[in-house]
């Protein structure tokens, strides 16, 4: 596909900051994977000093996968990870980690259930409790807060400090590492020793973040102490879209970025490839609602489509008995089903 002036502007970026605030449907996995190319290319930047991060692993497979097409190679020296992984990476060198050393899913929900039975009295029955104790515990650490200035909302604030401070004491103890603690270490490595930290720097001149809305606070300060101090660091991402505040998420960082660096460039992919004028029409009504976000206008070169209908119902049950009743008229009348979706908040409401 043809770029557009604005993808153009933000493929051809090669150093210093950069935030692409990339609307739905824009294209930016493809600017990301030409940026890259980009630099290795024209931009004669060693593929080895190039970090491409983003939140999942499906993600980073996909952009590596589409890099080496794009470019016609086998494999690359460009490093294409999650957060966890390239901060796991770097963990293991410092430390000699080994898969060992991670806590499974299910030796933490043991370590949990054995604390919360100790200190949580009656809470040890609510069958949600463990995965909403495990929650805030990841928020604690994924955002750095300090104990005495965290109020539990599962459990009073006792209780939690009790299990947030034998869960970490049990994890030291048997030298096991969750993903939050991938973080948090490495965060605590680099701020300890500054030699190791200069040595990533110098292998990482180049970094590129993926969905930047979903980042969280220690993500963050790491990205920012890897970056510097060329500050060679293009984000990607639209606070429109930021859905993981309950996963610690925090789209404010994405809103502060220019004041972080008073020198970004700011590039907007507002073209839609993806909707239809009414899809598109619609969903910027609603979310121009939002008061603390980037103000954007977006448009699509694709034709209006069918009309969006709206529709409210008093109760549960009426909205699914209007659902299927759709359904069952399409069947009555010979289509396919198949090629129906329905999209829902909360895997509850399925």
């Amino acid at each position: 596909m043809k770029k557009n002036p604005s993808q153009l502007r933000a493929i051809a970026h090669l150093s210093g900051p950069m935030m692409v605030l990339a609307g739905p449907g824009s294209g930016k996995t493809s600017v990301i994977v030409e940026r890259t190319a980009y630099m290795t290319g024209e931009g004669q930047i060693p593929p080895e000093n190039i970090l491409v991060v983003t939140f999942s692993r499906a993600a980073a497979k996909e952009m590596k996968e589409r890099f080496l097409k794009f470019t016609g190679q086998s494999a690359t020296r460009v490093t294409f990870g999650t957060f966890h992984g390239v901060f796991y990476g770097i963990l293991k060198q410092a430390y000699g980690f080994t898969a060992a050393n991670i806590l499974s899913e299910e030796e933490k929900s043991g370590i949990l259930k054995e604390l919360i039975l100790n200190y949580g009295g009656d809470l040890a029955e609510e069958g949600d409790f463990p995965e909403e104790i495990a929650k805030e515990i990841s928020v604690v650490k994924g955002n750095r807060i300090s104990l005495e200035y965290y109020y539990s909302s599962c459990c009073p604030d006792e209780v939690f400090r009790q299990i947030y401070s034998g869960y970490c004491q049990t994890c030291q103890a048997r030298r096991k590492l969750d993903f939050d603690d991938m973080l948090l270490y490495c965060y605590e490595l680099f701020v300890q020793r500054k030699d190791i930290l200069a040595a990533w720097q110098n292998k990482f001149q180049y970094i590129l973040v993926d969905e930047f809305q979903d980042i969280n606070h220690l993500q963050y300060d790491i990205v920012k102490m890897l970056a510097a101090p060329e500050n060679n660091l293009f984000v990607v991402g639209d606070d429109d879209q930021s859905i993981y505040h309950f996963r610690g998420a925090r789209p404010e960082i994405m809103l502060n970025f220019p004041e972080d660096f008073k020198n970004a460039e700011t590039v907007l992919l507002n073209i839609n490839y993806r909707c239809s004028g009414n899809i598109l029409n619609t969903a910027m009504k609603v979310i121009d609602h939002n008061e603390n976000r980037y103000v954007k206008k977006l448009s699509t070169p694709n034709n209006l489509g069918e009309p969006v209908e709206v529709k409210e119902f008093k109760n549960p049950r009426d909205e699914y008995m209007t659902a299927a009743g759709i359904l069952k008229d399409r069947m009555e009348k010979g289509e396919y089903i198949e090629d129906t979706a329905f999209l829902f908040r909360t895997n509850q409401e399925a």
